[in-house]
């Protein structure tokens, strides 16, 4: 896809541009321009009257592109290479034949001493960064004609610890590094050739960076790890696809390159107003991020290994600084290696003295340019988050993620300076450690090992450990957003997370919806396949010595289990039994959209040392459940695969693996959803908006987007309306919530005019409340507009409607049906300990 265009040219399309470039007046003017916008014009002009509508920039980067690959080619034919070839070769020879070719010219008239050049991104992130109008005629010009070159705007940028996307997708001559301090030159015009015209694609634009997904690519950069392999790679595409991986599993979808294009402009605009800190004032306010940003780069020196510009002896094209020295560029070789390969020096000093004082003439003009285009981006960047936050009129309408502890977040450290402490407990898949800079807080990480009947069966498995850290922390994200009290406090590292410290409860609760494994064994005469509706609970006492027996709830009540103060009564066993099967109905609903039948599941609780709770604790991996795709047991991708293998081979291992991969790949989709919805409270009159303001702050809590309208159906029927289709209009499902005192006209008139639900919410006063209510209770027939008068209700009414396709909103239905029914347990069993 070429810059500026929206569509890949057909094989047409080039021939006609071929076929006006070929007309010697154009190859004429094109070869001796250097400002050819005029000329590009006309091209495209001229391809319109042909039936090719292609604008002047989609012309000259076809133009550039179809030029750059002649070039490669016809330099691998006269270097030996017969093999390399492409479209319209023989069409582009019969008209470049004739214009010098920079590598043959090189070698005939000796190397010529350049001027030590480094390219610098454009500050512009997001959109389709400009080629230069002369910058592909400069690869064809004479020393001479570079006298004359005007450096236009920006050009791409070659960082340091990054490559071009030139060296990802082509094969290239070997260019030499440049050595500070030597006297190993490169050929300008051979270094111009190797360049390639940067388009849409190669750039990852064309999307908005908003406010959280730059916090989250920051936060994966702040990385110890990350930043060492930064630092210290040539070859840096697998780097970046590891950040697209982690951006992924936080939800936001960007390629390697959109990465690698937002780190470097992060670090060119850090960089610029570092350097231009004296002119500018406070950068806090010229940059987003500068701080965050700041305490990832102030290790790092502004040498000119990193930062092209304080280096006198380099010369910066479309930036700053023009010095003396030679050019230095940094790409991939044919061994995908950089290698210093000595060059002579025979061109004009006087020409290279000359190229350079043209450029220091361009340099304040560009950095001037500079400044204002970061000023303008920055408030682009500030206006479009904000339209974007006001889209639903309220931030909090966003899902909340419920905060850890109090206790784990006002004293967690960073991440390299987390300290372990004595180890806690040791099991077959895990470690569990201590941190003394946490207090209440242990470390669970992950072995690679994997294990069966109570492990008479015992493997390792590489990467194991991974795998059942990111679902684990998966799982408890998804419920801990959704109301569910657990121990997770955050994901630590690939392979160890941070959990709130626990005494755990030595019971296995399995909840279970079809019948298989252990229970048709426990169970003879039920048939695998047998649904339980409602699911099945059942409880396990953690014994290896005695495989683990079945416990009755009675055997645990008189046990009189203690731990940390809380003593296991009636109370407690119901409360866990109710939380294993609110759990075990939110990750079943959650699997459904991708069409997975969750069969069973295994899960722990202990009691947290501080709040003295009953929290979901230990870790829900791939060895907690049984996970059938399309309910087909064949593709069952869960620990059962290990445990029915007859023998154990490598091959039978990868297998398992794979299966683990799988599962860990779809389980960070739970975290997502594809409904959408919204909740749209219409209000007739300002003086009910603290009313409507607790249905928004409600329908906040399920994560539901809300806005409020006014509008009167007695008074402004039409307008009334008109609001209806707008919101009608866009596709996107929503429910209405009418608000009207004294005679509810609104509500009907809704309900009768759209097929969308309609709710009823009247705030009622105390004086004529009951005669009010009729309006909207008393209803003409064909109207179907049901009345609550709880604020909190009609946003509960909404959900349950959006909660039938959106298992995030259900989930959070269901936790909050579970949460009310400990409080109310604990609030009687309070009661009876007074009373006793």
């Amino acid at each position: 896809m070429e810059s500026g265009a929206g569509k890949h040219w057909t094989e047409e399309e080039v021939k006609a541009l071929l076929s006006v470039w070929s007309e010697k007046n154009i190859r004429k003017q094109l070869h001796g321009t250097l400002r050819n916008k005029g000329i590009f014009i006309y091209i495209a002009k001229r391809l319109q009257e042909l039936g090719v509508c292609r604008d002047w920039k989609q012309c000259r980067a076809k133009y550039k592109n179809l030029k750059y690959e002649y070039r490669t080619v016809k330099y691998a034919h006269n270097s030996g290479d017969v093999t390399k070839t492409m479209k319209f070769f023989h069409d582009l020879d019969a008209i470049l034949r004739y214009e010098p070719l920079t590598q043959l010219a090189a070698e005939e008239n000796g190397r010529c001493s350049a001027t030590e050049t480094q390219l610098n991104t454009s500050p512009t992130t997001d959109s389709t960064q400009e080629i230069p109008e002369d910058e592909g005629d400069i690869a064809d010009s004479t020393p001479a004609a570079l006298e004359a070159t005007q450096i236009k705007k920006e050009t791409i940028d070659i960082d340091d610890d990054s490559i071009s996307t030139t060296s990802e997708d082509r094969s290239c001559t070997p260019v030499a590094k440049r050595m500070v301090g030597t006297d190993n030159h490169i050929p300008l015009e051979e270094a111009q050739n190797h360049f390639k015209v940067i388009t849409v694609n190669d750039t990852g634009a064309g999307k908005h960076w908003s406010d959280n997904e730059v916090r989250a690519l920051i936060n994966i950069w702040s990385d110890e790890k990350i930043q060492q392999m930064l630092e210290g790679a040539t070859r840096n595409k697998e780097i970046f696809e590891e950040i697209a991986r982690r951006l992924m599993k936080r939800g936001i979808d960007r390629d390697w390159k959109q990465c690698r294009t937002k780190y470097k402009n992060l670090k060119y605009e850090y960089r610029a107003l570092q350097k231009e800190n004296d002119h500018l004032g406070n950068p806090r306010r010229k940059m987003r991020f500068y701080d965050e940003v700041d305490s990832i780069l102030r290790r790092q020196p502004l040498g000119p290994s990193s930062w092209g510009c304080e280096s006198s002896s380099l010369l910066s094209v479309g930036d700053v600084t023009a010095n003396t020295g030679s050019l230095s560029i940094k790409r991939k070789t044919w061994n995908d290696e950089v290698s210093p390969v000595p060059l002579k020096k025979s061109a004009s000093e006087n020409t290279i003295l000359h190229f350079q004082k043209l450029l220091t003439e361009r340099v304040h003009t560009v950095t001037e340019g500079k400044k204002l285009l970061l000023e303008r981006l920055c408030k682009q960047e500030e206006m479009q988050d904000l339209n974007r936050t006001q889209l639903y009129a309220d931030p909090s309408a966003i899902q909340q993620v419920p905060a850890p502890a109090p206790a784990a977040v006002a004293m967690a450290p960073a991440a390299s300076d987390l300290k372990l402490g004595k180890k806690v407990n040791e099991g077959k898949t895990k470690e569990v450690y201590e941190l003394p800079d946490m207090p209440g807080c242990v470390l669970m990480q992950s072995k690679d090992q994997i294990t069966a009947g109570n492990a008479a069966r015992k493997d390792r498995m590489e990467g194991k450990a991974a795998i059942s850290n990111t679902t684990t922390s998966c799982v408890f994200q998804l419920l801990q957003e959704a109301g569910i009290k657990t121990a997770f406090v955050r994901k630590q590292s690939d392979t160890a997370f941070i959990a709130a410290h626990c005494e755990m409860i030595p019971i296995e609760w399995v909840c279970r919806r079809i019948a298989t494994g252990s229970f048709l064994k426990r169970n003879p005469g039920v048939k695998e396949g047998y649904k339980f509706y409602p699911p099945k609970i059942e409880m396990f006492y953690k014994d290896d010595a005695n495989n683990d027996p079945q416990w009755s709830e009675e055997q645990l009540i008189e046990a009189k289990f203690c731990f940390a103060g809380l003593t296991i009564g009636q109370t407690e066993v119901d409360i866990m039994a109710r939380s294993t099967q609110a759990i075990f109905e939110i990750l079943e609903k959650s699997w459904q959209p991708q069409n997975c039948t969750l069969v069973d599941l295994k899960i722990e609780f202990g009691v947290n040392i501080l709040t003295k709770e009953i929290v979901l604790a230990d870790v829900i991996d791939n060895d907690s459940w049984r996970l059938w795709p399309s309910g087909d047991r064949s593709q069952q991708k869960d620990k059962q695969s290990y445990r029915d293998l007859k023998e154990v081979t490598p091959e039978a291992l990868q297998m398992v693996k794979r299966n683990f991969e799988w599962v860990a790949e779809r389980v960070e989709l739970l975290l997502k959803t594809k409904s959408q919805g919204r909740v749209v409270v219409l209000m007739g009159s300002p003086s009910d908006l603290s009313h409507c303001e607790k249905i928004k702050k409600a329908c906040a809590t399920f994560g539901i987007p809300c806005e409020l309208r006014v509008t009167s159906a007695h008074k402004g029927p039409d307008e009334t309306l008109r609001i209806k289709a707008e919101y009608e209009g866009d596709g996107i499902p929503t429910v209405f919530v009418a608000v009207a005192g004294r005679s509810n006209g609104l509500g009907p008139v809704m309900s009768g005019n759209t097929a969308y639900p309609v709710v009823n919410c009247p705030p009622l006063s105390a004086d004529w409340g009951t005669q009010d209510v009729w309006s909207s209770l008393r209803l003409p027939s064909g109207l179907g507009c049901p009345t609550t008068l709880s604020p909190e209700g009609a946003a509960q009414f909404a959900a349950q409607i959006f909660g039938l396709n959106n298992h995030l909103v259900w989930a959070k239905l269901r936790s909050n049906m579970l949460n009310t029914w400990i409080s109310l347990k604990q609030a009687d069993k309070k009661l009876r300990e007074c009373t006793l």
